[in-house]
């Protein structure tokens, strides 16, 4: 498993426009790196949108967002144009990334065991290596403070490190 100050690993992956998208070309900029198990279901849609309605923000942090998932370039536009997206999209079908990552991993679901994409969050330095790591994301989470129920934008998560990360 990938730890923080690791060279985080190169990829190269088609984005939803088959367009190729490699690492070395964002040398220098932060990279938000999330993987996400499906498109078009609930979870990834909301994480989808989320990191779309940051976007702009994001940007002023110059950072990229890349989602990634084992989806081909064909569902990672019908998901963008579904759901108006303004993020980029890595289609991993061979799931290269997704190991070398670490997030390709033995799931169960009902009694069933499969293989499947943990959902994970890596924030990568523009020198190139792992600043943080979160796994096992929840989009969104409930949180009680002081007596009163919060909910936790994961994408704001994400977003607080970023800042903290650039102002060290």
């Amino acid at each position: 498993m990938l730890e923080i100050g690791n060279k985080a690993p190169d990829f190269c992956a088609a984005n939803q426009d088959d367009v190729e998208i490699c690492s070395r070309d964002l040398d220098g900029k932060w990279i938000v790196l999330y993987f996400y198990p499906k498109d078009l279901t609930p979870g990834c849609t909301t994480e989808a949108c989320d990191f779309t309605s940051s976007h702009l923000e994001f940007d002023d942090l110059d950072a990229v967002i890349l989602g990634v998932s084992p989806d081909d370039t064909s569902k990672h536009r019908k998901f963008i144009e579904k759901h108006d997206l303004s993020i980029t999209l890595l289609a991993d079908t061979n799931k290269k990334i997704c190991e070398d990552y670490g997030v390709w991993q033995l799931k169960k679901f009902m009694g069933k065991e499969y293989m499947g994409v943990v959902r994970s969050t890596f924030i990568i330095s523009p020198e190139g290596k792992i600043a943080a790591i979160w796994d096992k994301v929840s989009v969104r989470k409930k949180k009680t403070v002081k007596g009163e129920k919060i909910e936790i934008l994961h994408v704001n998560e994400v977003k607080e490190k970023l800042q903290e990360l650039q102002s060290n």
